[in-house]
């Protein structure tokens, strides 16, 4: 079999920096507060499994994912009650669910008898009770969270969990996250029945409210080390330079032909595109780093490849490493750029990237 060539696109992941970063967060915690590491769309980009291991292993009480299909590649890592999808599932899903056996979100009545259904007799499912306290997106409504959770908890084949709430605006508008809690509090005190792990805050409600933190905090964008000054940044994202040309005054690069070289110019032809998570709205904008130096981002970013200006300074050659995400360039920066935030920067990441961890 033939050799495989060396690797064009790589994202280089600090599974220590994972673990330090749910350390700070738990240090600003009750010590009978649990973390829920939050590993969902492939754990932000970086890989589900190996930083899944890592915050467990640094204390993290459990994991959440969004998809059945999630769960099923984590089974094993945690109990199963501790494996928590918070995506929402249809009636249809719910033999799946029964057959997964991880701990589920149920944010309707419908959902609750279909999942009792497809749950064998003799057996118990795991469920945690969503309520919708003004994110009116996924969730039961206030008025019928009560009756709903004493279904679930007088079921013989479903077990309530947790109940939970998610926050709109943490880290914009404390005055409504504090009214989102209150509503939540008020639910809990008319249930009546023992709700399991009572929880609310993400990664900034944990940091910038941490009296908002109840029995867990469910840690995700902190996990890898975005937006927050005190956290260490996981992951960094280099590609190879695989060409660098010179240019004539006048020419113009890429597609649309959106930029012109003003005089003589060297320009690095990088192999990433949005194909790879360089996102198209990055055209023009902003910089990579190669050799030590910041170069800028000229010309439209196609699916495969993206380009630099890289006249003057250090001498760029073929074979160079581009860094799209570190030395410097945080997520947070590049989502600036591109008119995003680093959640989606991170996510975009593609799978032609190779993943390599450091412990």
């Amino acid at each position: 079999m033939a050799e495989l060539p060396p690797a064009q696109r790589v994202a280089s992941v600090d599974l220590g920096a994972i673990a330090a970063n749910l350390n700070t967060v738990r240090s600003g915690l009750k010590p009978t507060t649990h973390c829920i590491a939050v590993v969902k769309a492939d754990g932000y980009g970086h890989g589900a499994t190996p930083v899944a291991r890592a915050a467990l292993e640094a204390g993290a009480w459990g994991l959440a994912v969004s998809t059945l299909p999630e769960a099923l590649e984590l089974r094993g890592l945690a109990p199963p009650e501790r494996l928590l999808v918070l995506g929402g599932l249809t009636p249809d899903d719910a033999p799946a669910a029964a057959s997964v056996r991880c701990s589920v979100a149920c944010h309707s009545w419908e959902l609750a008898g279909a999942l009792e259904q497809a749950v064998p007799a003799g057996s118990r499912l795991s469920v945690q009770l969503k309520v919708d306290t003004g994110m009116s997106r996924l969730g039961c409504s206030l008025a019928e969270a009560p009756q709903l959770a004493r279904r679930i908890a007088g079921s013989d084949r479903l077990a309530l969990g947790g109940v939970y709430t998610h926050f709109a605006a943490s880290d914009s508008d404390a005055a409504f996250t504090r009214e989102q809690y209150s509503r939540f509090v008020s639910v809990l005190e008319q249930l009546q029945v023992e709700p399991g792990l009572r929880h609310a805050a993400n990664s900034c409600a944990a940091l910038r409210h941490p009296e908002l933190q109840l029995d867990a905090v469910r840690i995700g964008i902190a996990l890898y080390g975005c937006e927050w000054p005190s956290l260490r940044p996981a992951l960094t994202f280099q590609a190879r330079v695989t060409q660098v040309r010179e240019i004539t005054a006048g020419s113009s690069v890429g597609y649309d032909r959106t930029w012109r070289a003003e005089r003589s110019s060297r320009v690095a032809v990088i192999a990433a595109g949005y194909a790879d998570g360089v996102m198209r709205a990055r055209s023009g904008r902003g910089d990579v780093v190669i050799r030590g130096q910041r170069r800028p981002v000229i010309g439209r970013i196609s699916m495969d490849q993206m380009t630099a200006d890289v006249t003057g300074g250090e001498e760029v050659r073929a074979g160079d490493w581009a860094t799209l995400i570190g030395d410097g360039i945080s997520a947070e920066e590049v989502a600036g750029h591109a008119g995003t935030n680093s959640y989606e920067v991170l996510a975009s990441i593609g799978r032609r990237v190779i993943r390599r961890y450091q412990e």
